[in-house]
């Protein structure tokens, strides 16, 4: 009976109680160090956590708080309450009234990328900046010297006079998969830096009309790990700690994080850099088209097998489309080797490239995949280095915008740029406003900013102008021989 219950007892005990502990295994190998633990266990433990403290610790120390002064005036009220404005329009800015000088502050982060001082933010924390100075994690406060900006993509490149800064190196943010996790690092209130967790909520993701220009770039990634103000310019990072993405833009009805942030992949970020770095000015390549997405009306008007692509809505005239054999109605589905089904799928692989690079695009016409060769062309329509004049979005005076998709249809129009903005110059002499919408300048259609400057002889001759005021009534003027 004895030995009975010993045998009981010891199956009991091994069935229910004798099991392994739970932990993470790490390896035993000589060759194990930190960076193996961290890709070994791509951070799996057995109860289903995920350990941070890898990437958390390796960036930490380079991301910095980046703050910003510049002296403004002091204004009237047209210019401080927009409401004011909207009940009894624009007043005269120049009038003299409360004009004291002032200065003002903004604050964002940015993240190290060289030893040598590089720095990313985003060109809305430093833009219009007359001083803009980084906190390192350290504590140190440097003067920082503005390399380039580009608005397109809401990028700026800031240079520090140092040596030996802890940095991050970039990661590959095509390779970015659904539900993978990421780290946002940043320094929002000059607190030191700090990280938040989330997973990458969707790619590619555009029109959200964050950014402003009339080449922006909207491909972004979204995550919902939390952000607030004053983390734009930070890093978002992959669990190895590889820059994968400099958050831009929280959706949020309060401003603070509502678990909708949107970072600029580094497939992006590093073509900026690099042109940043090398010409001070971002050398965007286009392809010359209007383009809008497929929806399911416009896979049945073309009669494609399925909702795939983007629509061409148009065409400009001496663009590298037009010389490729691109019309109105192909629907693209490639750019090189790599497939795209939204308009910001398409803006984020031609970004890749500059002025003068060679490639292919994939469309459908009629049914029928087709292959063409593009060469890309710059803003104003050439294969060379754009220039700092290239990308300004103003005209005799008047700052311009592209109209969208939506836009032309809930107007009315096939084509045209919108005007933001008029200072002193041509167009306000004449009598252009802002939200006049221009279509024509010298007899030919315009679609951009590059296309006013261009038809209207770089700005040194203006012949006629035409288009439609705010109000939906037509305007043209003649202007001599």
């Amino acid at each position: 009976m004895a030995v009975f219950g010993s045998l009981i007892t010891l199956f009991i005990y091994t069935k229910y109680f004798d099991k392994p502990s739970s932990g993470v295994i790490y390896s035993n190998s000589p060759f194990e160090n930190r960076e193996m633990r961290a890709m070994l266990t791509s951070f799996q433990m057995s109860d289903g956590q995920i350990d941070f403290t890898y990437a958390a610790e390796k960036t930490v120390h380079a991301v910095v708080h980046v703050t910003t002064r510049r002296t403004v005036s002091g204004g009237n009220m047209a210019e401080n309450n927009p409401f004011y404005e909207w009940f009894f329009g624009e007043r005269n800015r120049n009038d003299g009234q409360n004009q004291r000088q002032r200065e003002v502050s903004g604050y964002g982060s940015g993240v190290i990328i060289s030893a040598d001082g590089y720095i990313i933010t985003n060109n809305h924390v430093i833009e219009n900046a007359d001083n803009i100075e980084v906190v390192l994690n350290d504590n140190r406060t440097l003067q920082a010297k503005l390399v380039g900006r580009d608005p397109s993509t809401d990028l700026a490149l800031l240079k520090v006079d140092a040596t030996d800064l802890p940095y991050i190196e970039y990661g590959d943010s095509d390779a970015l998969r659904l539900g993978e996790w990421v780290l946002a690092v940043g320094n929002p209130f000059n607190l030191t830096s700090s990280v938040t967790a989330g997973i990458v909520s969707a790619k590619g993701r555009g029109n959200l009309n964050v950014l402003r220009g009339n080449y922006r770039i909207e491909s972004f990634i979204q995550t919902d790990a939390a952000l607030n103000m004053g983390n734009s310019g930070g890093a978002l990072v992959d669990t190895k700690g590889l820059l994968v993405g400099i958050p831009t833009a929280i959706y949020s009805p309060s401003g603070a994080s509502a678990g909708a942030a949107f970072a600029i992949p580094t497939s992006i970020v590093k073509k900026v850099v690099e042109d940043l770095k090398e010409f001070g000015e971002v050398q965007r390549a286009i392809i010359g088209v209007n383009i809008d997405n497929v929806n399911s009306s416009v896979a049945e008007r073309l009669k494609l097998d399925r909702v795939t692509g983007v629509l061409v809505t148009g065409v400009v005239e001496g663009g590298s489309a037009t010389e490729a054999g691109l019309k109105e109605d192909d629907v693209i589905i490639a750019i090189g080797n790599t497939s795209v089904n939204t308009t910001a799928e398409l803006q984020e692989q031609v970004a890749r490239h500059r002025p003068g690079d060679r490639t292919t695009v994939r469309y459908i016409r009629g049914g029928r995949e087709q292959t063409a060769s593009l060469t890309l062309k710059n803003i104003a329509g050439t294969t060379g280095v754009v220039t700092a004049e290239m990308n300004m979005d103003v005209v005799f005076g008047a700052r311009l915008a592209e109209l969208s998709s939506n836009e032309r249809r809930r107007l009315n129009v096939e084509n045209g740029v919108r005007v933001l903005e008029v200072n002193d110059g041509k167009f306000k002499d004449i009598g252009i406003q802002r939200g006049y919408i221009i279509v024509d300048i010298n007899g030919r259609k315009v679609n951009t900013v590059s296309e006013v400057r261009r038809f209207s002889d770089n700005e040194s001759t203006l012949r006629s102008i035409s288009g439609v005021q705010p109000n939906g009534t037509i305007f043209s003027y003649q202007f001599g021989n």
